[in-house]
């Protein structure tokens, strides 16, 4: 059978070479059908090889990997859709039309993280979720509501929102008073601080999963310390802590990185935009009810002027009532 699944193959791949100018499709087939006819051994290993591919079956790998993760199989795994949709449900508002794509980034984002076999919350993790939290809702213009979308985002993704918010600050209070250089060495694992426990567990794990809020919460731990927060400065550091002291690729970090300042400077115009939008509809505010007031006064001024002469039209008409009352009725004959 598998001789057969071989020969098919051979089949296929000798038909596609038909896309290919006539030359080169004469070397490729010559080449091919050189090498697997070459020796018996050669077709033993191909044949061997097309075997795996077709024999198969997911979650019967016999690998590390899938060793370590296999009681998962079959598993149900919700869609972002669903995830969204939870997400929808619990917060039972609409989201402000200026951060809606944001918001529905950061709900898909943290779904997919959190879903992940490999994904294991760590304080530094939980930092940079904070970090990014504090950053997109910081300006919300309704007052509360944004505290409630990251209720409902906690909630909708399974995390503890208290717990989150614990390791978060434990971190930050850690890092308070540090230098770059302390850090290095916590994440290379010296000492007995919290980093350095998460640090060790990281390097411990061969299938430890780095994910954008670990990245952020690095960043965070920049900014406490003192580094300049913009791409050029933070980039070597996270290049030093990721790649250094972590013994992790850094790229993805530093990507992150980078696309954390670039919503920074958004959020900032937006956050400028809505101020100077705010001082525009206070200056019309302000406009209106001068104009008001203005209007009002000169209604004042008009009604006692209006009271002012009705009142002396009256005393005139009392006066000549008077008058004319003080007069004899018959009048004396001359």
């Amino acid at each position: 059978m598998k001789t057969e699944s071989a020969a098919l193959f051979l089949a296929l791949a000798a038909s596609a070479t038909a896309f290919a100018p006539s030359g080169m499709s004469a070397v490729r087939s010559n080449s091919v059908s050189l090498n697997i006819l070459k020796d018996e051994v050669e077709k033993s290993e191909l044949d061997k090889a097309l075997g795996r591919e077709i024999d198969y079956k997911p979650g019967k790998a016999q690998t590390a990997f899938a060793n370590k993760y296999r009681d998962l199989v079959g598993q149900e795994v919700r869609t972002v859709g669903e995830a969204f949709e939870e997400f929808t449900e619990i917060l039972g508002s609409p989201v402000n039309p200026l951060y809606k794509s944001m918001v529905s980034d950061i709900v898909g984002t943290t779904h997919l993280i959190t879903v992940n076999a490999r994904f294991k919350r760590d304080a530094i993790w939980s930092l940079g979720m904070m970090s990014a939290l504090d950053l997109l809702f910081k300006n919300y213009p309704e007052a509360g509501a944004g505290a409630k979308i990251q209720s409902a985002l906690f909630e909708a993704s399974g995390l503890d929102e208290d717990a989150i918010r614990s390791e978060a600050a434990s971190i930050s209070s850690w890092v308070e008073g540090k230098s770059k250089d302390e850090i290095s060495a916590a994440l290379r694992g010296e000492g007995d601080s919290s980093v350095a426990k998460i640090a060790s567990a990281a390097k411990a794990d061969e299938f430890w999963m780095y994910s954008r809020f670990f990245g952020l919460g690095l960043v965070k731990m920049m900014e406490t310390v003192g580094i300049e927060q913009n791409a050029d400065e933070t980039y070597p550091v996270m290049e030093e802590w990721m790649g250094k002291s972590l013994d992790k690729p850094f790229f993805t970090a530093c990507n992150d990185s980078d696309l954390y300042f670039k919503i920074k400077n958004k959020l900032d115009m937006m956050e400028t935009m809505m101020k100077e939008i705010e001082i525009r509809e206070k200056k019309r505010m302000a406009e209106r009810l001068e104009n008001k007031a203005e209007a009002a006064l000169k209604k004042a001024e008009r009604d006692a002027e209006f009271a002012a002469v009705a009142a002396a039209d009256k005393e005139e008409k009392e006066a000549k009532v008077e008058e004319k009352e003080a007069q004899p009725f018959f009048a004396d004959d001359e």
